[in-house]
């Protein structure tokens, strides 16, 4: 089986010993394993290949001590108090609120405004 085997190269692609692996495989190739197989003796090339692409529709995942950034209108009084009994902190430059996630994380009203920053 595979997994049982040692893997003595792992190399990526335009690497010297994946030209000819490139030319068959194109884009698509990821990377080129060497394997030995100790019961038979036999060197074995294995390469990852993308088989398939599709967008991505995952909500974004956020870890309980992770800061993130809220959005709440100045005019939501009551949302404010709630980050703020949270540990949540007034970020003046970025007009956001900075609180961390296992904080709010069971509030959806919160978690809702949370933006992504570029």
């Amino acid at each position: 089986m595979l997994k049982d085997m040692k893997a003595y190269g792992h190399l990526k692609p335009g690497q010297k010993g994946t030209h000819r692996l490139v030319k068959q495989f194109g884009e698509a190739l990821l990377c080129v394993r060497y394997r030995y197989d100790e019961e038979t003796g036999e060197n074995l090339t294995t390469v990852e290949i993308v088989v398939d692409r599709r967008p991505g529709d995952r909500k974004l995942r956020y870890r309980d001590m992770e800061l993130v950034a809220v959005s709440v209108p100045y005019t939501e009084k009551a949302l404010q108090e709630r980050l703020k009994r949270a540990g949540g902190r007034w970020d003046p430059e970025a007009k956001l609120w900075r609180v961390l996630y296992g904080n709010i994380r069971s509030e959806s009203a919160l978690v809702g405004r949370i933006v992504r920053e570029l």
